[in-house]
């Protein structure tokens, strides 16, 4: 990279600034005489934008456009400064309290960049990350005790997965995972042979286990792939409807054999993907 491909420098006081009047701007929002809306807001108002905002994040991440991106980061920013905000009126803590936690956390849980250890690559320097963020939390020393019960269904799975095999607790053969994902999907026709509900519902969430685990060794996210597979359903299924409305038909009035021949038409010709 030359010097003209190099990405301008942080300018750290216009930043600061910035952040600044960010904050100012919430706390006016909030203050008596700001706006209505914003001052009725409490940490559990705020939970579901937050939880949406950050996977709107997720797909600009993923669109490649970066002026989505920018905005989509912005909005979470904003929440983030709006939850620090109530938290300062009621005299929990501050946004500063916040930043100046996260950063001592970078920098205590990097002693290879700030300090003497030397990890080797980033395999070593994700165990290194695990076994300071343990002794960090004491109160339990179980090694799954920080797996976020929040986390989407998928994404814990594969979290806990990638965290057990960083102490060596996985399979070294890829065959091995398919043999597991086959073993799961034979016990899954037999609990529903069975017509227990209990079994079904729990062979299903082991064989979804099991499907998750292979994606990880395929060196995927089961989130992003399951994500990008629902996306192109959505786009076939839309061609599948402008198909119909051509022939003069809507859902709910065609049986399912002409839906099929449609959807294996638009299929065969690569469309929606």
């Amino acid at each position: 990279m030359g010097k003209r491909d190099m990405p301008p420098a942080i300018n750290h006081q216009q930043s600061t600034n910035n952040f600044a009047k960010l904050c100012d701007i919430v706390a006016k929002l909030r203050a008596p005489g700001g706006c209505p809306w914003d001052r009725e807001q409490t940490h559990e108002s705020l939970l579901p934008a937050t939880i949406e905002e950050a996977y709107e994040v997720a797909e600009a991440a993923r669109s490649q456009n970066a002026a989505h991106f920018r905005e989509e980061l912005g909005d979470l920013l904003l929440l983030v400064v709006m939850h620090a905000e109530i938290a300062r009126e009621s005299g929990q803590f501050k946004i500063d309290n916040v930043v100046e936690e996260i950063t001592e956390k970078l920098i205590r849980r990097h002693p290879h960049v700030f300090g003497e250890n030397n990890a080797r690559d980033a395999g070593a320097v994700l165990k290194q990350w695990e076994a300071i963020k343990r002794e960090e939390k004491k109160d339990d020393q179980h090694y799954l005790a920080s797996l976020p019960r929040a986390l989407p269904a998928l994404m814990r799975a594969q979290k806990a997965q990638s965290k057990v095999a960083r102490v060596n607790f996985d399979w070294t053969e890829l065959r091995d995972v398919i043999a597991k994902v086959e073993e799961e999907l034979g016990e899954l026709k037999e609990a529903i042979s069975s017509e227990d509900q209990k079994s079904i519902e729990d062979e299903i969430g082991d064989f979804l286990f099991a499907i998750v685990n292979l994606a990880r060794k395929c060196k995927l996210d089961a989130e992003t792939a399951l994500q990008a597979a629902t996306d192109k359903f959505v786009g076939r299924f839309n061609l599948l409807e402008d198909e119909l409305r051509a022939r003069g038909k809507k859902l709910g009035d065609v049986d399912l054999a002409e839906l099929d021949a449609i959807w294996n038409q638009v299929k065969a010709a690569g469309k929606g993907d």
